[in-house]
């Protein structure tokens, strides 16, 4: 395993001038579809392993959602064509002689994902399909090995700790998400000129929750207000837009029955959206991984960027350093040895060689954690 290092004193992001940092809430069609895929992913490791003392290969990351028809209105509103998703991807449906019922498990832990996500929205105002195809033999063959061995050859890349502009956009998303008059489609954007955030909420308003125009304009001053107090925080100056779409002359707001854009107009799939930091950050580096939904034991694509985020999280907790990691994985080589590691941060050799190794020798704790919900993947 090669170990590269390069010495940086700082967050290179922190010291550009200009910053872009966005954030799409669970809500958004884009985060439902990888919020399902991830949920199935694990119920099925969890179906796997009872039945058969471990997890088999699938990847479940192929989930696409396409937009319903409604009609909302203030105090209430109607679902009149329900969102479809469809719920695709590959899983081992047989084994040892025993068939696995993978599109039932599929639709519940779909279904399960929206009941525990969401205000409004109820698994009966969607139509889900399953159609998930048997595995692909040539992965099985890497998969069912006592070494485990990465499937692809692929990469993951991870920062510690968040710029000011990442941490602000986190944040807004999850106090949005939080009033009561917010469904979970909340879309943050933020663009940091200096020391200037300025900061473009969209916002989805239940319908049912708002009763007025009135309302709904204090809707909007909340929302305002806890960008404006997050920015803040950040030691930033706030600049904050809130449903700038909105025509509040002609009363053409943002207002949705379910909380969420996909019950009229915007479709969804897995992978357009958050990296597995939960962030899109155009000023790093960042995988293009579709991680949610991809198997939790040789997926490297998911493995590699999600334990890259925690070496670079440990390497910041322990030295104080900003660390910022790359992992490249070759397809059939052990998953706990990669073919590359680089570092860019100001922490010693001696310091983080250890933190690597480690990580890579409990790699293995990687799929539990996923396995548990315990780890982001968007």
């Amino acid at each position: 395993m090669e170990i590269d290092i390069t010495k940086t004193d700082s967050d290179p992001v922190e010291e550009r001038k200009i910053e872009l940092v966005e954030r799409k809430g669970i809500g958004h069609p884009d985060s439902i579809c990888d919020g399902i895929a991830e949920s199935v992913s694990r119920e099925l490791s969890k179906e796997y392993r009872e039945r058969f003392g471990e997890i088999l290969h699938h990847n479940t990351d192929e989930v696409q959602l396409v937009a319903g028809e409604s009609s909302p209105e203030f105090g209430l509103g109607e679902i009149i064509t329900p969102m479809y998703i469809l719920l695709t991807g590959r899983a081992t449906k047989q084994f040892d002689g025993e068939k696995i019922p993978v599109d039932s498990i599929a639709l519940k832990a779909a279904k399960e994902y929206i009941r525990e996500n969401f205000k409004i929205l109820e698994p009966s105002m969607i139509e889900f399909e399953s159609r998930i195809g048997e595995t692909s033999t040539d992965l099985e063959s890497v998969y069912n090995r006592e070494e485990v061995l990465s499937n692809d050859t692929s990469f993951g890349v991870g920062h510690a700790p968040y710029s000011r502009t990442e941490k602000a956009v986190k944040n807004i998303e999850k106090e949005v998400r939080g009033l009561y008059t917010s469904g979970e489609d909340v879309k943050v954007m933020g663009l940091r000129r200096n020391d200037r955030l300025t900061v473009t909420v969209a916002s989805a308003a239940i319908s049912e929750r708002v009763e007025s125009m009135d309302d709904y304009i204090e809707h909007r001053e909340e929302i305002k207000k806890i960008a404006e107090t997050e920015v803040k925080k950040q030691d930033l100056e706030p600049e904050i837009y809130v449903n700038t779409a909105d025509d509040l002359e002609n009363k053409e707001v943002y207002l949705t029955v379910t909380g969420t854009s996909a019950e009229m107009g915007d479709d969804g799939s897995v992978g357009r959206g958050n990296r597995v930091n939960g962030l899109i950050t155009p000023h790093r580096s960042m995988s293009m991984e579709a991680s949610s939904g991809k198997n939790p034991v040789t997926h490297v694509g998911k493995i590699y960027n999600l334990l890259s985020h925690e070496i670079a999280d440990e390497i910041h907790s322990k030295t104080g350093s900003y660390a910022h990691v790359k992992l490249l994985a070759q397809i059939g080589a052990p998953i706990n040895d990669p073919a590359l590691v680089e570092v860019e941060t100001e922490a010693s050799r001696d310091e983080i060689t250890e933190i690597i190794e480690r990580n890579l020798e409990e790699i293995k704790s990687v799929t539990e954690k996923c396995v548990d919900g315990k780890l982001q993947t968007f």
